[in-house]
């Protein structure tokens, strides 16, 4: 936002109505506004909403929240959660309240919902060579002194792309120098002398300025503890190679940043050996799945399995569906599908079954594969499953959950709907 441009707060959401966009939504709250539905704290079971329909734990994601601002707060980190999981304005706000330092992103539209909502500190965690969109980049840092950006650099070509676009423009854009998590890997520089060969030319520039290096670890390849670490240290080395070189002179600090949600422990256990620079490190933990966190993808792979006296984070979604068809004992079908539910990790995972407001785990219950718009489910002689019958379902992958879904039922332990969460994929 320029400096005579108000951001829009995310309270504003509450003005939207609820209308056809919404799914999952009770049918007579139509013409409502977002705020009023939420302060009538109607029941997701009760009270008219149909499904299937996403709920996120209200508990459950505070408890997430606080855990992560203690991890970082306790490993001496900086932490910029990757917005891209959730696209959730007021999500970013939250997590700011816990102490993030601002918020990553992935592409320059995520960019413009961030700062349209006031975000006044993001990390690019991509190359940006789009002239349009560097364009508008650096017409939002000319308007606003508070806005803070950075983004990746991998290649002389792209330097040379960025110097082009930004010609004229009144502040540089921050660059890191991406280094790449090795052979085969996503992108990224794939030798510390080609990432010099990278670092002189933002230097030949006046439109760009280093300010440090990057990498996601979550690339390596045949990844495990000791590559990761290895890894790890070839980036706090570069860092601490161009230190020594001179590049950062002029700055207030030097960016470090590594970190997706399955190696945070490895980022901190190397971030903490970095040695002294000449400039104090902002030790930058990107970390976004865990606002949500999962009941499969990551529920394997948290780093908090490895450190459990760390903590645990807790999975906040459940998709309801209800059981519309049961052919034979062995078989039911729930109204969920591709349409509703992440699939393109795991397939959903039973977990709860609902009837007669009464709660039993989803035992002998197993999905077996998605439609469109349907669950097929493998049923044992143990499941206890009726036509009509409520059924929650665990996801795996926030990323691919949150995009399904604009508004999303926030909801207390008891059924309570306490707020609506607005997306913007």
């Amino acid at each position: 936002m320029s400096a005579d441009t108000a951001a829009t707060p995310p309270a504003a959401l509450a003005a939207d109505r609820v209308d056809h966009r919404f799914k999952g939504l009770p049918p007579d709250a139509y013409g409502l506004t977002v705020g009023e539905l939420a302060a009538r704290r109607r029941n997701l079971f009760t009270d008219g909403f149909t499904t299937p329909v996403l709920a996120l734990s209200a508990e459950r994601l505070a408890h997430n929240l606080e855990l992560m601002e203690t991890y970082a707060t306790r490993h001496g980190l900086a932490f910029a959660p990757h917005g891209k999981t959730s696209m959730a304005p007021q999500l970013f706000h939250r997590q700011i309240e816990h102490g993030a330092w601002g918020i990553t992103l992935a592409v320059p539209h995520q960019v413009r919902v961030a700062r349209e909502f006031g975000i006044d500190r993001i990390f690019l965690a991509n190359e940006l060579v789009d002239a349009a969109a560097l364009r508008w980049i650096a017409a939002e840092l000319a308007g606003d002194p508070d806005f803070r950006f950075v983004c990746y650099v991998d290649a002389v070509r792209g330097v040379e792309l960025m110097d082009a676009a930004l010609d004229g423009s009144a502040r540089p854009v921050d660059v890191v120098v991406e280094l790449a998590a090795g052979e085969g890997a996503r992108t990224g520089v794939r030798t510390e002398a080609e990432c010099a060969a990278v670092a002189d030319a933002v230097a030949a520039t006046s439109t760009l300025r280093l300010v440090g290096v990057a990498g996601y670890e979550g690339e390596v390849p045949d990844a495990d503890p000791e590559r990761v670490h290895a890894w790890l240290r070839r980036l706090t080395a570069l860092a601490v190679a161009f230190d020594g070189a001179g590049r950062f002179k002029g700055l207030d600090e030097v960016v470090v940043s590594a970190g997706g949600s399955a190696w945070f422990d490895a980022v901190a256990d190397v971030f903490a050996e970095i040695p002294e620079l000449s400039l104090p490190v902002l030790k930058l933990l990107r970390s976004g799945a865990y606002v949500s966190h999962d009941d499969g993808h990551y529920r394997k792979l948290t780093p908090f399995t490895r450190v459990p006296e760390e903590g645990a984070l807790h999975p906040a979604f459940l998709l309801w569906a209800q059981v519309v068809s049961r052919p034979s004992a062995e078989q039911a079908f729930a109204n969920a599908g591709k349409r509703d539910a992440a699939y393109d990790l795991d397939l959903p995972l039973a977990q709860v079954v609902r009837r007669d407001g009464v709660e039993r785990p989803a035992d002998g219950v197993e999905v077996t594969g998605l439609s469109d718009q349907h669950a097929w489910l493998r049923t044992g002689p143990e499941a206890d499953l009726e036509v009509g019958d409520w059924l929650g379902l665990g996801l795996s992958h926030p990323c691919t959950s949150f995009d399904k879904w604009q508004l999303i039922p926030l909801v207390e332990a008891d059924g309570t709907v306490v707020d609506y969460i607005r997306t913007f994929f």
